[in-house]
């Protein structure tokens, strides 16, 4: 029962398919052969015994080898092509066995059969280890001595009838060996080939849990950075409004109201803008020094109409370079998230956003004169509070990271923050398409 050709290259395994083929041809044919001459010999099965009837038994004999054979070769086949789910493999030796022992009746009957030995022992030599195989190949190469010599009728074995046998038995061996070393090597190709498979499969699943991730955390941060403080900005504003109503002062919630239409309309384009994987709307219609000092009045009207007295203003220190749009962008969600937590923990009088081109670098500083904070303290923003709220700072040093950047958060109770953002302008940052800014 040999193994089907396992998965190698083309050239090995038209060698092993072209040997495998050959011995189950040569063998069909040496039995056939045998069978032939049982019935149109001499009348005489060797040795002198009357053939008569009992050619009929070894024919029969025959037949159930032949029959054994090609069940083993089937139900091999079968199984490797992936045709039959029966794994004929553990009973290799028993089939072996039976195969050859019909064989030894068989060529106790008559030596025709003799030269079955030779195909059988590719057989053991492939299905047996190395050193028991070469012991049953000896013993079957006797057997085939002796029945050579008992057949004809000579008193002592001559040269042709022990060196026949003996090389046709050293050929099959040397041959054998050479098969099984070719498959083994096929073999251990199928395997590498298959861990190769399993590598990829494995990278590939990795890398796609790897891009999901780094897609939730994109999504995460735009969410927190736009959509998350504009809700929040309606919200507060809303509810001024609301106030503004019950004292009937119509003018002032109508004017709250307008402001929370026009936050809900720019949320719904920086929504769309994110989806899409585009930059901000605001980067789109102005440079990043215009879309942050816009940011400061915003941040200023946002604060009156909950009855904040909050002032925010804008500097821009040194000459303005083009920066590439993830630069912009980056810099643009650090001064959104910090001017909204001022807004909605500083209890701050005074912030101001500092935007400066110094050489090598271009920075972003976000002063209040709040309340301050402990950074190492939970819920400060940096770890993240249990209602989910306190994304910002995480979200922001991830984003500053991922441009080489660093971010440092200058904080004390009672003494007002500073959150500083520092991106290096390198030639390969600037090689991408800019904006103005």
């Amino acid at each position: 029962m040999l193994a089907a050709d396992p998965q190698t290259t083309p050239s090995g395994a038209a060698i092993l398919r072209f040997l495998r083929v050959t011995l189950h041809i040569g063998f069909a044919v040496l039995l056939l052969v045998a069978v032939l001459r049982l019935h149109w010999g001499d009348g005489t099965a060797d040795g002198g015994a009357p053939v008569g009837a009992q050619r009929y038994v070894w024919s029969a004999l025959a037949l159930a080898l032949a029959g054994a054979y090609l069940a083993g070769t089937v139900l091999e086949k079968r199984y490797a092509a992936g045709r039959s789910g029966f794994n004929p493999h553990p009973y290799a030796v028993l089939w072996l066995a039976l195969v050859t022992a019909l064989w030894a009746v068989l060529l106790a009957g008559s030596s025709d059969f003799s030269w079955l030995a030779f195909p059988l022992f590719f057989l053991h030599l492939h299905v047996l280890p190395r050193r028991i195989a070469l012991l049953t190949i000896t013993v079957m190469t006797a057997a085939v001595i002796a029945s050579q010599w008992l057949a004809s009728g000579l008193p002592a074995p001559t040269l042709p009838v022990v060196l026949g046998p003996l090389l046709g038995a050293g050929f099959a061996v040397v041959t054998g060996l050479g098969y099984r070393a070719l498959f083994l090597e096929g073999e251990s190709q199928r395997l590498a080939a298959d861990e190769l498979r399993r590598t990829r499969a494995e990278l590939a699943r990795t890398q796609h849990e790897a891009g999901v991730a780094a897609e939730r955390e994109r999504l995460a941060r735009e969410i927190h950075d736009t959509l998350a403080q504009g809700l929040s900005s309606i919200v507060l504003v809303a509810r001024a409004a609301e106030k503004s109503l019950s004292a009937g002062d119509l003018a002032t919630a109508a004017e709250r109201l307008a402001l929370v239409q026009q936050t809900a309309s720019g949320n719904l384009a920086e929504a769309r803008s994110f989806v899409r994987g585009l930059t901000s709307p605001q980067l789109q219609e102005s440079s990043l020094a215009e879309s942050l000092q816009r940011l400061c009045g915003e941040t200023e009207t946002l604060a009156a109409a909950r009855g904040d007295g909050l002032r925010c203003r804008f500097e821009l220190v040194g000459d303005p370079a083009e920066l590439p749009p993830q630069y912009s962008v980056t810099l643009l969600r650090a001064a959104q998230a910090s001017l909204a937590n001022v807004r909605q923990h500083a209890k701050a009088s005074t912030a101001v956003v500092t935007l400066a081109f110094l050489g090598d670098e271009v920075t972003l500083d976000v002063y209040d004169d709040g309340t301050g904070f402990s950074p190492g303290a939970a819920g400060s923003g940096v770890a993240g509070r249990p209602d989910g709220s306190g994304f910002g700072l995480r979200s922001l040093a991830a984003r500053v990271g991922e441009l080489d950047g660093s971010l440092e958060v200058e904080a004390a109770p009672g003494e007002g923050t500073v959150v500083a953002v520092r991106l290096p302008l390198t030639g390969d940052a600037l090689s991408a398409p800019g904006e103005r800014s």
